[in-house]
């Protein structure tokens, strides 16, 4: 898709040049942002529905006549409503609607927009659209004008690429309508534009710069409300998905037993793995929904729950025999109920550290609002995630958004509340002793300055531990022993802890006998009050 964007870039020139408030020059290589966005939506609708259509078409040979319509138009609105499906937008049938829809079919569209938007992007080169004067003011400021630049920069880039892919799915809505299924075109129009505009800003932004310097273009409060939103949704999903994995490989046999039954051939199996995959992430947060203490519901007056399970005839899916036998759950399946509260701890954590609160009481409340702003996105997720299946018994499947929403909101805000005020009672209590240390610097300075100088006066000690070896020369401390003149003499230079500690000692008795003479002392050998003459041996190497 990207090469047929880049020859929709060179193309037109002579046509887009000739365009009122397109002038030459610089600008002659930059189209305008809507027709950029133009452009891009509308490659990003061609190209899903040619990879659509062509799905639609191996199924269409592969399944039974008539089953998606009768010849190529037929297999055209089929491919039509599979797109229109893969933007969560409804049908509407005989007898009720469907909502249930596979949420993995969304990476599609996600992905083809999220490449458009990035060749929008350079095509219209927005990083020159920064406005070129900032306020002269603080370099605080100067940056919050910038992230607002930015900010509205990315909003306008998501409005040019949504708005016309939105009125391009209005027109796909309108065509796909047949005897059977009607799309709703509201949820169409609505789906089509939220998708398309998150793809387009996400893509503006990381043109901006790169994914980790993509949080700083929000404030830093909502920067960390939306770094623990997303850690705890992500933690939830992935316990969601553990969880999954669990109930396939204990029920195994029931999965393969439900595919046997089906028997769909070798064409018919990959496109039933493959509608399997793509229900995958609903399954996921059914999981989240049951770790989180809701559960889910198969059906009317049915519940898969940790406080017990409930089940009917249910579709036969080889992916729901899975779900476990009704009856009561082990006491040991409560436990998966403090997954939510370890998930709100770590959000708490990450909150705390993005932009710690000055006040004690501050920080648990914007732990608890993680907590709630988690729970409604939750909320939304359960309600994308479950949906009608025409009328009668299958009209409520999957979890209850507003139950998901309120469990969630006070298990993880529960929890990231205190790990919130915890962490940062931790980190202020850090930063306070900063200060104190500081303003303690300079008075052990000036102490080791009043020190030094009454060291060289003699008033104090330079090293109140004696130095080893040879008092003339410490590094000759192993070759040179230290002078012995007589028993009991003691050196008027040694200082007093070393006199005491001589004093306390008990002398050694020395042997009866001649000494031999000292060769490298010589002593006049006067009385006590005359003088002791010391021979420097290392005289020969001093200047």
């Amino acid at each position: 898709m990207t090469a047929i964007l880049d020859q929709l870039r060179t193309a037109p020139r002579s046509v887009l040049g000739k365009l009122p408030g397109v002038s030459g020059d610089d600008d002659e290589s930059r189209r305008p942002l809507p027709v950029s966005g133009m452009l891009a939506a509308a490659c990003t609708l061609g190209v899903g529905l040619a990879v659509l259509t062509t799905l639609t078409l191996v199924g269409w040979m592969a399944a039974p006549r008539g089953a998606l319509g009768s010849g190529l138009p037929g297999v055209f609105r089929a491919a039509a409503q599979l797109w229109l499906a893969a933007h969560h937008a409804g049908f509407a049938i005989p007898g009720g609607r469907v909502g249930l829809l596979p949420l993995g079919l969304m990476v599609l569209p996600a992905a083809l927009l999220y490449r458009a938007a990035r060749w929008m992007a350079r095509d219209a080169d927005l990083r020159l659209r920064l406005p070129a004067r900032l306020p002269k003011n603080s370099p605080r400021e100067q940056a919050n004008a910038r992230r607002r630049a930015q900010l509205v920069l990315v909003a306008q880039a998501g409005v040019s690429l949504a708005a016309p892919y939105a009125l391009l799915a209005g027109l796909i809505a309108v065509v796909a309508r047949n005897d059977v299924t009607q799309p709703f075109i509201g949820e169409a129009l609505i789906s089509h534009f939220a998708l398309a505009f998150l793809a387009g800003s996400l893509a503006t932004a990381r043109t901006i710069g790169p994914w980790r310097a993509m949080p700083r273009l929000l404030p830093e409060r909502v920067r960390a409300l939306t770094v623990g939103t997303a850690v705890a949704t992500a933690l939830l999903l992935v316990m969601g998905f553990g969880l999954v994995l669990a109930a396939v490989v204990i029920n195994f046999q029931q999965v393969r037993d439900l595919s046997s039954v089906l028997s769909p051939g070798f064409v018919g199996g990959v496109l039933l793995v493959l509608l399997q995959l793509l229900y995958l992430l609903n399954a996921v947060i059914w999981a989240s929904s049951y770790i989180a203490g809701p559960g889910f519901a198969i059906g009317a007056d049915t519940l898969v729950a940790p406080t017990g399970v409930e089940l009917g005839t249910v579709p036969s899916l080889p992916l729901l025999g899975a779900l476990p036998e009704s009856g009561t759950v082990p006491a040991w399946m409560m436990a998966v109920v403090a997954l939510p509260f370890a998930a709100g701890a770590v959000a708490g954590v990450m909150v705390a550290r993005i932009s710690p609160s000055p006040s004690y009481e501050a920080a648990p409340l914007w732990g608890f609002l993680t907590g709630v702003v988690t729970g409604l996105v939750w909320g939304g997720l359960a309600a994308l995630s479950g949906g009608p299946i025409g009328g009668g018994r299958l009209a409520t499947v999957g979890p209850s958004p507003w139950e998901v929403a309120l469990s969630v909101a006070l298990e993880v805000g529960v929890a990231a509340g205190i790990s919130a005020g915890v962490t940062n009672l931790l980190l202020l209590n850090r930063r306070a002793r900063v200060p104190l240390d500081k303003a303690a610097a300079p008075v052990r300075k000036a102490g080791a300055a009043l020190a030094k100088a009454a060291s060289k006066v003699g008033l104090a000690e330079a090293d109140p531990r004696p130095l080893p070896g040879h008092w003339m020369d410490a590094t000759e401390a192993d070759t040179q022993p230290i002078p012995v003149i007589r028993d009991d003499w003691q050196d008027e230079h040694a200082s007093a802890e070393a006199e005491t500690l001589a004093q306390a000692r008990p002398r050694p008795v020395a042997p009866e006998g001649p000494r031999p003479p000292r060769k490298d002392i010589v002593d006049e050998s006067d009385d006590r009050g005359g003088h002791v003459i010391y021979v420097d041996p290392y005289a020969w190497d001093r200047d």
